[in-house]
């Protein structure tokens, strides 16, 4: 039985064990052909789990993988999950220029549409990397048409995170001149009516006295043992009444992929903790909890205020 029947939001960031930012300083994109490719078979495996659970999620593509394995992706959707765009190259934002973002953004989102006949509604940061230096990043995701974005991690974190933003839903407001703030505060003193709206669903958090602290997935479900983790989720459901959303990379549930050489011991220590326990811990949290994709979540007006149903309204929401 379900410990609590709250619907909660499950993304799966599909990148594979060469691709992540901690190893970004020996593992170059021009090094990634010779990489042994695992991320199907993870994938894959990830695959069979949730349709063991009856679960479906959202799945946040690199375009790098779906231009290797585009039959993969189109199993993803034909599978009845939602694909989102986890941008092409997995550079962080705060490394691009504004226009090699918005050719990555671009790139990933038509590459991906095209595979999957679908329009792509959502969009994730490469290691939640939009942080107060590039809000500018919101104003070309609204200008490539995605509806919404789950880049924010309201934490404080060396390589991510804008911690005093909320901690759940909310929909983001722009001045059109790359200052962006939450629904209830200006981008800027003198901004009479705002000239942009994104719908922004950040990576839950776990508030305990003044901190915001990570639990819902990733390294900290590796890191602290199940019960913690369910713990701090019930609080979520039951005392914020609100639904979390989890995250997990396909590489999380493989320990035996290769070690990647060179990299730091704090790299090594966050990348490579617990592999071999993720994937029994999947499997008990999808008993515990139940999940659905982002757009489905989106449907809900319980999940989004009012006024930002209208502005999807506007803009053909929700998707058929």
């Amino acid at each position: 039985m379900k410990e609590d029947e709250m619907i909660n939001a499950l993304t799966i960031d599909v990148e594979d064990y060469f691709h992540v930012s901690a190893f970004e300083s020996v593992s170059s994109p021009e090094s990634w052909d010779g990489c042994e490719l695992r991320v199907d078979r993870n994938t894959e495996k990830i695959l069979a789990i949730l349709d063991e659970a009856g679960v479906k999620a959202t799945f946040f593509v690199l375009g790098w993988v779906a231009q290797k394995l585009p039959n993969l992706i189109r199993t993803i959707a034909r599978e009845g999950h939602e694909v989102a765009s986890h941008g092409f190259g997995h550079r962080r934002v705060t490394t691009q220029s504004r226009s090699e973002f918005r050719n990555d953004v671009l790139k990933s989102k038509q590459l991906l549409e095209d595979l999957i006949s679908q329009r792509v509604l959502g969009y994730r940061a490469p290691s939640y990397s939009i942080s107060y230096n590039s809000l500018w990043a919101f104003d070309e995701l609204v200008e490539a048409g995605y509806l919404y974005d789950s880049s924010v991690f309201p934490v404080k974190h060396d390589f991510y995170g804008i911690a005093a933003w909320p901690r759940f839903p909310f929909c983001l407001l722009g001045d059109g001149e790359g200052r962006w703030a939450p629904e209830g505060e200006q981008p800027r003193a003198d901004a009479a009516e705002p000239e942009s709206r994104l719908q922004e669903i950040p990576v839950t958090t776990l508030r305990i006295g003044r901190r915001n602290f990570p639990i819902a997935g990733g390294g900290y479900f590796r890191l602290f043992p199940y019960g913690f983790t369910r713990w701090g989720l019930l609080q979520i459901n039951r005392k914020d009444r609100q639904p979390f959303v989890f995250y997990l990379h396909p590489w999380e549930i493989d320990p035996d992929q290769p070690r990647m050489v060179g990299a730091g011991w704090k790299s090594r220590t966050r990348h490579y903790l617990n592999l071999d326990l993720t994937e029994g811990r999947l499997r008990r949290l999808l008993q515990d909890f139940t999940f659905a994709p982002i757009r489905e979540l989106l449907r809900d007006p319980a999940y989004v205020q009012s006024t930002e149903v209208v502005v999807y309204e506007r803009k053909g929401w929700p998707p058929v």
